[in-house]
């Protein structure tokens, strides 16, 4: 049983109050799969990236159980690139730059052997292409997750309606819950979404954690107080990383896993923060994760 990730693969050149990285990897379906792969064993990963992408992170990937046989390689254009400078509280960043490069041209076809995965994660892209993922597949996976942003919210609010029609978990920001909705008050604006079609609204609202709304109920997660936070780039989607990766291993998807799985994608967001690109979540094992969850354990248990 595999996770199928849909996503960017690219370079960012980040800037923020603590240092700059220049040219190092990210994109969407990067964070994802690197974050799955940790409490999943069998990642499928669709994306495009262009011949100047290093092989040797490819081969990493590999290594990690992230099978890159759906990534098309394009060898004589370059791949997706974004630059960004994030402003002293780290809550807000300007994009410098975003050159879509071979991802202008991103029509993505599944291999026949991705086609019946039961688990869907579909990052960051057009709700047009997240549709037509949905669309190849054989059956409807047990789970499908959908991350999306304002900009196609403001652009593409018909098209992003109907992708989100169709997915069990819908993730986005507190600012996007409200323009989504039409409401401030983030109880209205799930109420309104849900009618949508998800089952389940995850809002993410960075350091001050998430909210989950669904089957009527609510739950809040907390954020973990860290002594260092390098680098915000890709948390949102380690978090959607660790959270499909969790629910992987479940027999059930309900509130109660889907409240557990918040959990594990906050851990894996809270280390993605702590330095720039990839450099956290390549040094991870076991053990440091299972130390995290504890710490996430110990801040939110209490007895009344």
């Amino acid at each position: 049983m595999s996770i199928l990730a849909v996503g960017t693969v690219a370079f960012d050149d980040i800037e923020t109050p603590f240092g700059r990285a220049e040219m190092v990897i990210g994109g969407a379906g990067t964070y994802v799969a690197w974050a799955a792969s940790f409490l999943h064993p069998s990642i499928n990963l669709v994306s495009i990236v262009g011949g100047d992408f290093p092989k040797e992170e490819l081969a990493l990937m590999n290594e990690r159980g992230i099978d890159t046989s759906g990534i098309e390689i394009v060898e004589d254009k370059k791949s997706f690139f974004w630059a960004g400078r994030y402003h002293d509280n780290m809550n807000s960043r300007d994009t410098i730059t975003t050159d879509l490069n071979v991802l202008a041209d991103f029509d993505p076809v599944l291999p026949e052997s991705y086609k019946d995965d039961p688990i869907l994660m579909l990052g960051n892209l057009t709700p047009e292409i997240q549709i037509k993922v949905m669309d190849q597949m054989t059956k409807r996976p047990k789970l499908i997750v959908l991350d999306t942003m304002n900009f196609w919210m403001d652009i593409a609010m018909d098209s992003l309606k109907e992708a989100i029609s169709r997915v069990d978990i819908l993730t986005i920001n507190d600012e996007e819950a409200r323009q989504l909705s039409g409401e401030y008050s983030l109880v209205n604006a799930a109420a309104v979404i849900n009618k949508m079609g998800p089952k389940y609204l995850i809002i993410k609202k960075g350091e001050h954690g998430a909210l989950l709304f669904g089957e009527g109920k609510l739950f809040a997660a907390p954020a973990l107080p860290l002594a260092q936070v390098k680098d915000p780039t890709g948390a949102g989607d380690s978090f959607a990383g660790g959270l499909c990766g969790y629910l992987a291993s479940c027999n059930e998807i309900n509130f109660e896993a889907v409240k557990t799985g918040i959990i594990y994608g906050s851990a894996m967001a809270s280390f993605c923060v702590e330095e720039f690109s990839l450099g956290k979540i390549k040094t991870l094992d076991k053990d440091i994760i299972q130390e995290r969850l504890n710490r996430f354990k110990s801040i939110t248990e209490f007895s009344l």
